[in-house]
């Protein structure tokens, strides 16, 4: 009876010393796991700070480092620049009524094309959204000085009418060596200020350089490719001398040109005459206009009518069909089917660049 009642107490002993053994093990084990629960929260806690790196994962990783099958967005959109750059040709369009007031209402299906005297497609049709790159050719030759000041602020008011947010300029200084005084930027007071700048006109007109320059300079750039040419028109120092290379570089390089030409008042000689064909033939080919003002509110006129033709254009594409991919200059003759009593200034003109690797 002793010896059982022993045997009972150290079992009981025993099972007493295994439960005050294993207790404290099962504490830290609860406290353990509680601690690597905190250990997480703060990072779930502190989740506005790391948000900023996981916003930018979209951006930094593409579809195809993630494996992924969108195959539009990364065949279409390559095949659409290189279509573009190489083979759209881009027709600004002007309509305007009998009054002279621009006709904003039409459909592509109005418009007709001819290219060579047949009939064509035409692609699309957007209207004054499409970005505008535009180039002021700024005479500061010594062939122009009156009223010079005048000039100078009409060209400035003409930036403040027409640049929107979208759009950008660029001016050109027209001298014996003509520059690129100011690159594109869409800041108006950056172009007013170089305008501003510009001191007394002195020295040759080197007018084909700069216009050859300036279409150089916007052909790489999207949207509608404007050269604003403020001159007497009147070369006397280019080293390109042939107008016909100069027109047809800027036919290739599809600028519209507009040109101011100022200087003229005094009465016309043979050189002024020259120079007045040949920015009407300019302007005429490319789509734009030559305006010829006399008194200095007609200047002020003229800079606020390319603001507005500007403001009001169609802006129509064609795809040439391959064999009119050959270099050359072809004829554009452009109408509308529903109307017959209004104007359409248009260009009238394209060349359309080899294909790649073709012979001549």
């Amino acid at each position: 009876m002793t010896v059982c009642s022993r045997f009972g107490l150290l079992v009981a002993s025993a099972i007493l010393a295994a439960a005050i053994v294993a207790t404290p093990n099962v504490a830290n084990g609860q406290s353990g796991r509680q601690k690597e629960s905190s250990n997480k929260k703060p990072p779930s806690k502190s989740s506005g700070p790391v948000a900023e790196p996981q916003s930018e994962r979209p951006r930094t990783v593409s579809a195809s480092e993630k494996n992924l099958p969108p195959k539009a967005p990364t065949e279409v959109d390559p095949n659409d620049v290189v279509r573009i750059s190489s083979t759209l040709v881009p027709i600004p369009v002007s309509v305007l009524d009998p009054r002279g007031d621009s006709v904003t209402n039409l459909r592509l299906d109005e418009f007709e094309l001819r290219v060579d005297g047949q009939p064509r497609p035409l692609s699309d049709l957007t209207r004054t959204e499409t970005p505008v790159r535009l180039v002021m050719l700024f005479d500061n030759s010594g062939s122009l000085d009156a009223e010079r000041e005048f000039e100078k602020q009409a060209a400035m008011r003409f930036f403040r009418r027409v640049l929107r947010p979208v759009d950008e300029a660029a001016i050109y200084s027209i001298e014996t060596d003509s520059r690129l005084a100011q690159p594109l930027t869409p800041n108006v007071g950056v172009l007013e200020q170089t305008i501003a700048t510009f001191g007394r006109p002195t020295g040759g007109t080197s007018l084909f350089d700069a216009i050859l320059g300036a279409a150089n300079y916007v052909r790489p750039y999207p949207g509608r490719r404007v050269l604003v040419i403020v001159s007497d028109g009147i070369e006397t120092t280019s080293n390109a001398t042939d107008f016909e290379d100069v027109l047809r570089h800027v036919l290739a390089d599809d600028c519209e040109v507009f040109a101011v030409q100022t200087g003229l008042y005094e009465g016309a000689n043979l050189r002024a005459l020259t120079a007045e064909r040949r920015m009407e033939r300019l302007s005429t080919q490319t789509g734009g206009a030559v305006f010829l003002p006399k008194t200095v509110a007609e200047l002020d006129v003229a800079f606020n009518e390319i603001a507005s033709d500007l403001a009001h254009q169609y802006v129509l594409s064609y795809y040439p069909a391959p064999e009119h991919r050959d270099g050359r200059l072809h004829v554009i003759d452009l109408g509308i089917k529903s109307r017959k009593d209004v104007r359409v200034r248009s260009r009238k003109g394209y060349y359309a660049p080899k294909p790649t690797g073709s012979e001549e």
